[in-house]
């Protein structure tokens, strides 16, 4: 998502970001994996064990929001998960090693991009994971997993450490709960979950491109056609809000008018009444080349009221992005409307 913001030095940046962040091997991941306050350890990538999170080892149907909850709190417990960080590549394992305990089909997607402080030439992955993959209509369901390299809206310490809580670990928390259920849901359609890398690499605004990893698979899409097409598409972003609020989002309603009244329609029935069906903001992030570029219909879910619509978005790319100011309860909302419409879609 993108507003004006300040300039910074970019040697300061630099200097931070070699001490924070250095760049690694995306094979890898980092053997300091927090463990504390979470189950037994339940499978492994790259040699590596991560903890199993209560929900898995369930089978009721229900979407569950303190699962989704804890996988945040981990994720936050890693650090910033900055594009080409050791923490990000942790990430990408854990995902890797969870969905393919859950039987999907996992790759990466992997592309270049020059790097907006060193100039050198890095390699990010987008993370695909495939659910009946042979069929050839298909549903994107995506969000974004990296985090902003620094807190720069904050007014007390915009190069503080930026957590992401809200703001990069909610969508992928939910993604990873809403897989338990996905490969029993009896559609036509086949399922795949998106995490977009680089969608945040940006040091300084107005220089850097955001929304890396949703071009690049857009432009894939378009350039190599995979033998699928897909019919809809739903981004998540920022939706582990306490106070939630869900909007129609406007270039949404520009773009994808049938499909984000269909998903409103879906919370209606649930009496969900955090997503409110009226227009509030334009928010620029991953779905616009998903809809401009690949023509692929994409309503955007996002709270942008952080943490409530009188606050002006106050901790939105700020210290405050924490998980105590997110819940268990806002991301069960969410994840049980986009079950809930995916359940329709069978019929």
């Amino acid at each position: 998502m993108s507003r004006p913001q300040k300039n910074f030095s970019i040697v300061m940046l630099l200097t931070v970001f070699m001490a924070t962040a250095p760049t690694i091997d995306h094979g890898c991941a980092s053997p300091m994996i927090p463990n504390a306050m979470y189950a037994e350890v339940h499978c492994t990538q790259d040699n590596h064990e991560f903890p199993r999170f209560a929900a898995e080892q369930r089978g009721d149907e229900n979407f569950d929001g303190e699962t989704a909850y804890k996988v945040l709190k981990w994720l936050c417990d890693l650090g910033p998960r900055i594009s080409g960080t050791q923490a990000m590549a942790t990430q990408q394992a854990m995902l890797e090693a969870h969905f393919k305990h859950l039987g999907a089909n996992v790759r990466r997607q992997e592309f270049s991009v020059r790097h907006p402080l060193t100039g050198r030439d890095t390699t990010l992955s987008n993370l695909i994971v495939e659910w009946h993959p042979d069929r050839d209509q298909r549903i994107l369901i995506c969000c974004h997993y990296d985090t902003r390299p620094f807190p720069d809206r904050d007014p007390h310490n915009p190069r503080g450490v930026f957590l992401g809580a809200n703001d990069g670990a909610s969508g992928v928390g939910l993604l990873y709960e809403l897989g338990r259920h996905v490969k029993q849901l009896d559609t036509t359609f086949g399922i795949d979950f998106v995490f977009f890398d680089g969608e945040e690499l940006v040091y300084e605004r107005g220089r850097d491109e955001m929304f890396l990893g949703s071009t690049y698979f857009a432009r894939d899409y378009v350039h190599r056609p995979p033998g699928h097409v897909y019919r809809r598409g739903v981004l998540v972003d920022m939706v582990g809000d306490k106070d939630l609020q869900i909007y129609y989002e406007i270039n949404s309603l520009q773009y994808a008018r049938e499909l984000t009244v269909d998903i409103f329609q879906a919370a209606k029935e649930l009496k969900i009444k955090e997503f409110i069906a009226r227009s509030r903001h334009k928010v620029r992030d991953d779905h616009l080349p998903l809809n401009e570029i690949a023509k692929i219909p994409t309503t955007n879910l996002i709270d942008f009221d952080y943490p409530n619509p009188k606050s002006n978005n106050a901790y939105w790319h700020t210290t405050q992005d924490l998980p105590e100011n997110c819940s268990a309860a806002s991301l069960e909302k969410v994840g049980g409307v986009i079950l809930y419409w995916l359940r329709k879609q069978e019929k």
